[in-house]
């Protein structure tokens, strides 16, 4: 098989969807490996180091796909390269189809096949190929938070950690999973009073066996959301439904509760946002204000830090391409639950239905195809 490699082109993404090392481990399987040129080198890596790999390289992302059965991405497809998808083509990158009926759309026009990291769930229903990611995005979920609650960046001039004689500051984070897991890991060493919100009862009982005293954890609902966010320094959404929009926990109205210059983090944003006032941003515009509180929106946390989330990414998803590679797509289908599970668009047909609920779509289940 022929998979491609191209640059990725959405504002702000440094990362690239493939190692070196991944290259070599599926050339060593016979397969070819095409990489467009400078495609790895914002995450450090040099077009000598995929070619000396046994990777090709080319000169543009048209080549790419114009020569390549499976299109490894970071991030989703971008118009222009949405009209270089061929029927049949394979495209397997994180899609999040539910924040953008655009992009649903653009897509099942290809008649390709989507698989989406993000929906990739394994028997004992974890999410492997998001897991990393969130990972990321949770410990810079908090990083960025604390920098933008700098009075020079904004915020109200609260360190999170606080001194000797000053309490330090209040972060709340919606959703105990991975994200907020993470989120809470990085605040709770700084030093802040957190609390964790989920609606999963056992997960808060996990939470509060793991995490250190100063980190609190209690049920989601309206009223407490509301009883806290007067006190917070740090909101931080982790919400997470699979393949579908994320539900508004924090709307318009509720933002008056919170204090000026506090600072809002919605990670949820590239699944529609879990605060109806946040939109998504990029790495270079990062922040806007609602009502006093700064958000920072940005949909693609972890392409600040390329050379870390492209060695986290290649290291989960490698073993599902060199599957799909080896045994080709039908073969992988119909032997492995969790490419079923990631397939969101095949050939024109909607099979997640989470996606098809969300713009009103026809729906063909996954076992249909």
């Amino acid at each position: 098989m022929i998979i491609g490699v191209p640059k990725e082109i959405k504002r702000a993404e440094n990362r690239v969807s493939m190692t070196p090392h991944g290259a070599h481990e599926l050339v060593s399987h016979g397969h070819q490996v095409i990489v467009e040129k400078n495609a790895g080198i914002n995450s450090g890596f040099e077009d000598t180091d995929f070619t000396q790999h046994g990777a090709t390289l080319v000169r543009s992302a048209k080549e790419v796909f114009d020569r390549a059965d499976l299109i490894l991405k970071v991030k989703e497809p971008q118009p222009e390269e949405l009209a270089m998808i061929k029927p049949d083509q394979l495209i397997f990158t994180y899609f999040h189809f539910a924040a953008s009926e655009p992009l649903t759309r653009g897509f099942i026009d290809t008649k390709a096949i989507a698989i989406a990291y993000e929906t990739v769930e394994a028997p004992d229903g974890s999410l492997p190929l998001l897991i990393p990611m969130s990972e990321v995005a949770g410990r810079m979920a908090t990083q960025e938070g604390a920098h933008f609650l700098e009075r020079i960046n904004g915020g109200r001039g609260v360190l999170l950690g606080g001194v000797p004689g000053v309490p330090p500051g209040v972060v709340m984070i919606l959703g105990g999973g991975i994200v907020g897991t993470h989120a809470a890991t990085i605040a709770a060493g700084m030093g802040a009073e957190v609390y964790i919100l989920d609606v999963d009862v056992q997960r808060l009982r996990y939470l509060e066996e793991i995490m250190p005293k100063n980190v609190v954890t209690i049920y989601s609902n309206k009223y407490h959301i509301m009883d806290l966010l007067p006190k917070v320094d740090l909101l931080i959404g982790a919400v997470l439904i699979v393949g579908a929009k994320a539900p508004h926990l924090i709307t318009r109205d509720m933002l008056s509760l919170m204090k000026k210059g506090s600072v809002l983090v919605d990670v949820s944003v590239d699944q529609g946002g879990c605060v109806e006032t946040s939109r998504p941003t990029t790495h270079d515009n990062p922040t806007f204000e609602v009502d006093g509180v700064i958000h920072y929106g940005v949909a693609n946390m972890p392409g600040a830090v390329p050379f870390t989330s492209t060695i986290a990414l290649t290291n989960v998803t490698l073993p599902y391409v060199i599957k799909l590679a080896d045994m080709g797509f039908e073969q992988a289908f119909a032997h492995s639950p969790a490419i079923q599970s990631g397939v969101n668009i095949f050939k024109g047909k909607v099979t997640h239905e989470s996606v098809a609920k969300t713009f009103d779509l026809d729906y063909t289940p996954v076992t249909r195809i």
